[in-house]
């Protein structure tokens, strides 16, 4: 963007967007007028938006310079009309597809009926919801949130006051045990125990009360869970953000028993891995494992709405008395009702299979990149893949733009790792297709 005398012009920002007109050249005033003119080609409706966003956001994100419009299933289509296959599905938000047909039709009948009361009152949507999604879980008790992050920070809240009211720990003493590499959210207590720089610099003094250990390390959890004053291991079955890392065979089935044996909470954040991405509705699942507290969100409100739980016996949630803890949009009626259809989905075992299968399919497309050597390592499970690309044929920043200019929008993390994560909804042939799309780059 032009600068005048060193400051960007405002008016080249409305310019821009207004006239169409590409901000690279900088004309005198007009006699009369104080505004600047512009000289150039007229820009895209991407360009227009992308700019108009940049002028009056926050820039906390860096986004691939793509604008959707509208959206249906696997497929998004930009401003300009152009179609996109979406393989990241909202980080697991969207596991049941853009604007799925029943998701849409329960929140438009909420829509005419109520969507808000707060927690002040009860509404005739809240006892289903929560009683759905504990027997989902096998569990007895809700505590309905909005987003991930507070589904994680009411997890380390009633980690704390059942350790100090049910076990006895030391006022002042609880420690819970988490994992290097951990994505758990971005509020001042969760970055305090992530080892990610970007996350953690510039927000100090950190909240103390968590020790760190390597994540799928089963001797270094065995010595951090000390009996007396650790009240919870908080663990990401599937490690997403940090490139969707498997644990080695067995991890979770010994941390469950080490935290049985100490009498310490397994909590388990399934907020990207649950509710059928791996091809099972846990990934916990996967190793026989039931913790003692879920946290779920993104894929619970189904694209729709914000949605997230903490699920966990009586005897845990428990804990909590009226005042303690709360959250005004926490379990609204439009939030029960779409997550409600939700739980009716996955109880059905549709999605879960149907990830299983192409997953499987997947991953065998991936290996074989990886035998070429276009690619240095696949992991993953069900339709989730964390892909290391060759650093040779680019960053994963840059394999994602390519990507978009071929139709297929992923995301990068971590150096020349890409994630891939469609829909569960996803045809066989468009996934086939976007695959085809990633040769083609890696090749290029």
């Amino acid at each position: 963007m032009p600068t005048v005398d060193g400051k960007v012009s405002v008016s080249v920002w409305r310019a821009t967007i207004e006239t169409g007109a590409r901000a690279d050249k900088i004309g005198p005033p007009h006699a009369g007028c104080p505004c600047i003119y512009l000289i150039g080609d007229p820009v895209s409706a991407s360009e227009s938006a992308i700019a108009a966003a940049e002028a009056h956001s926050a820039h906390n994100y860096h986004p691939l310079p793509v604008v959707v419009a509208t959206a249906e299933g696997s497929w998004v289509t930009d401003v300009e009309g152009r179609r996109f296959l979406d393989l990241l599905a909202g980080y697991s938000a969207l596991n049941f597809g853009h604007r799925n047909p029943r998701l849409i039709e329960a929140a438009r009948a909420q829509l005419d009926r109520v969507t808000l009361t707060s927690r002040a009152f009860h509404h005739d949507r809240f006892a289903d919801f929560c009683t759905e999604l504990a027997e989902l879980c096998g569990m007895e008790s809700v505590l309905p949130m909005n987003t991930g992050a507070e589904a994680v920070e009411t997890a380390v809240k009633t980690a704390r006051k059942w350790g100090y009211r049910v076990k006895g720990v030391p006022e002042g003493m609880a420690k819970i045990v988490v994992a290097a590499n951990n994505f758990h959210g971005r509020t001042t207590t969760v970055i305090s125990f992530s080892t990610d720089p970007e996350a953690r610099a510039d927000f100090g003094p950190y909240t103390p009360g968590f020790q760190i250990v390597p994540y799928g390390d089963l001797t270094a959890m065995s010595a951090a869970m000390t009996a007396e004053n650790t009240v919870a291991v908080l663990l990401e079955p599937i490690q997403g953000e940090a490139g969707v890392l498997v644990p080695p065979e067995g991890y979770l089935a010994g941390v469950r028993r080490l935290a049985s044996e100490r009498n310490v909470l397994f909590i388990a954040d399934e907020i990207q891995s649950g509710l059928g991405r791996t091809g099972r509705t846990f990934a916990c699942e996967h190793e026989g494992v039931v913790p003692d507290m879920y946290l779920l969100g993104k894929a619970l409100g189904g694209g729709v709405v914000p949605v997230s739980a903490v699920v966990s016996s009586r005897e845990v949630l428990g804990v909590f008395r009226p005042g303690e803890h709360g959250s005004t949009f926490g379990g609204n009626p439009l939030a029960c009702a779409v997550a409600l259809e939700v739980i009716a989905m996955l109880r059905s075992g549709e999605h879960q299979r149907r990830a299983a299968e192409l997953g499987e399919h997947l991953h065998h497309e991936l290996s074989l990149l990886t035998g070429a050597g276009a690619v240095r390592a696949v992991r993953g499970r069900g339709l989730w893949a964390g892909v290391d690309v060759d650093p040779a044929r680019g960053t994963g920043r840059e394999i994602s733009e390519k990507l978009m200019d071929r139709g297929v929008l992923v995301k990068d993390t971590h150096g020349s790792t890409i994630r891939i994560a469609p829909p569960l909804v996803i045809s066989k042939e468009d996934l086939d297709w976007g695959l085809d799309q990633l040769r083609a780059v890696l090749a290029g």
